[in-house]
């Protein structure tokens, strides 16, 4: 007799179950190498392949989806508190009267400083302690940024909330990707839509709160008294920043990475690790020492190169140029990483460049069709917040589509954002041009292409590197605007044209996730 006729209908269903899931986890464990031989350290590889299967065998549960909210509060302040310099650009202008960009240039210094420390560090001390003191430098600065009383003081404090903010973006992808199976890595694109969540949010509190507690636009006399409305909104965000932070630090039990742990040498750790994921998602795992001490041990005997290394991390404070050789090991890493933090800094410059110039442009190019106010100015902004939401799905969705790709979707996403702005200088009114801002759709997929494709033992200093060209290209931005005319179409111009030009640079990257084990 068939061996499923001596079952149940319902067991015959559980089994078919099981063994789809089977297949289904074998087909993502067996994925492919992102990279080519000799690109990484081959005993760091071998553990690594070890700490992938185990990461899969575990599946997608309860940690890795907590994971996806409380990683997810990074990405939400990188989006909010750099908006924050755009959000309350004009009532802050007509209080302090000052040049509109020195307060994105403090902004854009305190980002790249953070950048660089945060990102580099969490390849040297861990991801735990970066993952958890970022929000709690910018929800308690940010908070400390509503009672000033003069530019300097606002500016400076504003550099030390994002200098916290800095680091969310890298350290936060690269803990995210670490624990999460081969089979969902596209989620790291769907991550972006906390971004859309922090601007709407944002946006949403900074609409009632600056249009009806901030002076008119261009009033000549302008008092603290009748222009508290962006101190209530950095007192709102600062203490839901604290909150977001109180959640990951006393409410998320993060384990430190295990492919950190094994680049370390640090072996038992990193079982102890995957074993903690394992028992919150009330799974097992087979994963034990002995596997990952014969896996090296193979690799380094089958290894001629001599590269390899017990111990590929640093476990001193101190920082080593092999992070970053290691991102430059063969030419077509070297031309990978080359092209990605050229990539982050042209975009860095255009989205910085418009981005933060946003609501200030709308208000000015408000009163020149006759019809400007902080209402419509902060509708406008709502409603582009809003259709964030949506691209993050759609970017998701199509990342994962046979000839498109990350690398597609990129070069589609920028192609088609750059022609939305350069039409936008043809709008004569303000829905006209809330209409074509609408379009401005790329970022998820640039977040989440980059820490794919450097390994997770440099994943810090990879997205390091790039988070820092992003950064000094946004410091460039506010001083290319001391010199433009806000009010013209120049910005978007420039923007314009750099983000098409980014689109056409992102089809010359050597390496495609899609499909592929990142390790």
């Amino acid at each position: 007799m068939d061996k499923t006729a001596s079952v149940n209908s319902q067991d015959f269903e559980d089994l078919q179950k099981r063994d789809g899931d089977t297949v289904q986890d074998e087909q993502a464990t067996n994925r492919p190498d992102l990279f080519e031989r000799g690109a990484l350290d081959p005993v760091y590889q071998a553990k690594a392949h070890l700490i992938a299967n185990a990461i899969q065998e575990i599946g997608m549960g309860k940690y890795q989806w907590g994971l996806f909210i409380v990683a997810g509060f990074g990405w939400y302040s990188d989006s909010v508190w750099p908006l924050m310099g755009s959000l309350i650009l004009s009532p802050v202008v007509n209080e302090f009267q000052f040049n509109s960009p020195f307060l994105s240039l403090a902004l854009n210094i305190g980002l790249l400083v953070g950048a660089i420390f945060w990102a580099f560090g969490c390849d040297i001390w861990g991801r735990r302690w970066s993952f958890n003191l970022t929000l709690l430098i910018a929800g308690s600065f940010g908070l400390a940024a509503g009672g000033t009383q003069n530019l300097v003081a606002l500016a400076s404090l504003f550099a030390v909330v994002v200098f916290g903010v800095g680091g969310n973006m890298p350290v936060d992808s690269a803990v995210f990707l670490d624990f999460v199976p081969g089979s969902h890595q596209y989620l790291l694109t769907i991550l972006s839509i906390w971004w859309s969540v922090g601007q709407l949010v944002a946006s949403l509190i900074a609409w009632p709160l600056i249009a009806n507690f901030s002076c008119p636009i261009g009033s000549m006399s302008c008092t603290r008294a009748d222009n508290m409305g962006w101190r209530y909104l950095l007192f709102t965000l600062g203490g839901m920043t604290l909150l977001l932070w109180a959640v990951r630090f006393f409410v998320f039990p993060l384990v430190e990475s295990p492919r950190f742990l094994i680049g370390c040498g640090r072996d038992a750790d990193a079982v102890a690790a995957v074993q903690r994921v394992a028992q919150f998602n009330g799974r097992t795992s087979s994963l034990t020492v002995d596997q990952l001490t014969a896996a090296a041990e193979k690799a380094a005997a089958d290894d001629v190169s001599g590269r390899h290394s017990r111990k590929v991390l640093s476990q001193s404070s101190a920082f080593h140029v092999d992070h970053v050789k290691a991102l430059f090991e063969t030419p077509k890493l070297a031309w990978s990483t080359s092209l990605l933090i050229a990539l982050w800094g042209i975009i860095g410059l255009a989205s910085t460049l418009y981005n933060s110039f946003l609501p200030f442009l709308l208000a000015n190019r408000g009163a020149q069709f006759g019809d400007s106010s902080y209402f419509i100015t902060y509708r406008n902004q709502v409603i582009i917040a809003v259709l964030g939401v949506p691209g993050a799905f759609l970017a998701g969705w199509a990342v994962e589509q046979p000839y498109l790709g990350r690398k597609g979707t990129l070069a589609i996403s920028a192609g088609l954002t750059g022609v939305f702005l350069f039409a936008t200088t043809t709008a004569r009114s303000s829905n006209a041009l809330l209409g074509w801002n609408c379009g401005y759709i790329m970022y998820g997929v640039l977040y989440a292409i980059s820490p794919e494709v450097f390994p997770a033992k440099d994943r810090g200093t990879g997205n390091g590197l790039v988070a820092t060209a992003t950064r000094v290209f946004g410091v460039i931005a506010p001083v290319i605007a001391l010199y433009a005319n806000l009010s013209t179409a120049v910005p978007v111009y420039v923007s314009g044209a750099l983000i098409i030009g980014s689109g056409a640079l992102a089809l010359l990257l050597p390496y495609e996730p899609r499909g592929r084990a990142s390790l």
